[in-house]
């Protein structure tokens, strides 16, 4: 019996091109995600109030899927408890206090500037990396990491002249959430190989949900909260397309293609959330805004061409 020679190749490439057809879309629905959250600011909704309302909204859905994922599954995953204690701290890093950080961080600077500075995470993921795993810090890696916050100290500069807010406390937050998520990508691996993306997702965004509820418990007097219908269809638009939709199309992708890749493509994300930043809710775009842009850009290309 004669086997097709290039079936082989075929299977990885097809592997690849979904994986990247993955972190495309999951990436411009994430990047979705400060749009609408700026939207519900001006609803007159805060961060803990957006955080608790996406995370109780997301719960039952995730909820959902798990119990179709565990009764379709022919052979049932391995589940101990050190498993589940490891994932329910991942999914406090990647979704509770990466999102609450994300939050507060919007409250402060501009949708661009936020997206700018998340998107500076797979520095953070190839710097956890070094220090580690003990994987390699390339001259390259460098200059793209020299190149890419120098694009955002200009980006920060120049919001700094134009609004006068609090931009370094506010970034200094999403880096902090960046930070958060980089740790999540990187940690999970093993876990995603472990039990599939799709189960290990569901199991961390319920545990991320959970700490969203306790936090809600904490800080929100739901006697006093007031939601409009235009929060609730911002609430809806947030949960679906840029929490669930695109929470399993990029741990997927990661599984896939690896977190160094699927953090590359996220170079699109930047883009498309200032596009809509500009158009959607005014926000200035100046020449050294686009200066401080490109620079970014250009530094985390370094770093895919090296990845290569």
């Amino acid at each position: 019996m004669t086997t097709d020679p290039t079936s082989s190749a075929i299977l990885p490439n097809k592997n690849l091109l979904i994986g990247f057809f993955l972190a495309i879309f999951g990436t411009l629905l994430f990047s979705l995600k400060s749009i609408f959250i700026k939207f519900l600011y001006q609803q007159g909704l805060d961060a803990n109030a957006v955080l608790v309302l996406r995370m109780v909204l997301a719960l039952p859905i995730y909820l959902v899927i798990l119990l179709w994922l565990l009764r379709s599954q022919t052979k049932p995953a391995t589940l101990d408890f050190a498993t589940l204690r490891s994932i329910l701290v991942l999914g406090f890093l990647g979704y509770y206090l990466a999102s609450l950080l994300d939050l507060m961080g919007l409250e402060l600077i501009s949708a661009q500037l936020e997206r700018l500075s998340l998107f500076t995470y797979p520095f953070m993921v190839a710097m956890i990396g070094y220090f580690l795993f003990n994987e390699g810090l390339t001259r390259r890696l460098i200059f793209a990491l020299i190149v890419t916050y120098s694009g955002l100290l200009v980006v920060m500069g120049q919001e700094l002249q134009l609004t006068g807010n609090s931009v370094f406390e506010g970034v200094s937050l999403v880096l902090g959430s960046a930070l958060s998520f980089a740790l999540y990508v990187l940690l999970s691996r093993t876990f995603i190989k472990q039990l599939g993306s799709k189960l290990f997702t569901s199991i961390a965004m319920i545990a991320s949900s959970i700490f969203g509820v306790l936090h809600g418990i904490v800080t929100i007097d739901i006697t006093q909260l007031t939601i409009t219908n235009a929060a609730w269809l911002w609430l809806s638009l947030l949960v679906i397309f840029s929490t669930v939709i695109p929470s399993f199309m990029m741990t997927e992708a990661i599984h896939r293609i690896g977190p160094a890749q699927s953090g590359v493509v996220g170079m699109l994300g930047p883009i498309f959330t200032i596009g809509l930043a500009v158009y959607l809710l005014g926000e200035p775009f100046t020449l050294t805004i686009a200066l401080g842009v490109l620079l970014v850009i250009v530094g985390v290309m370094s770093l895919m061409l090296q990845k290569r």
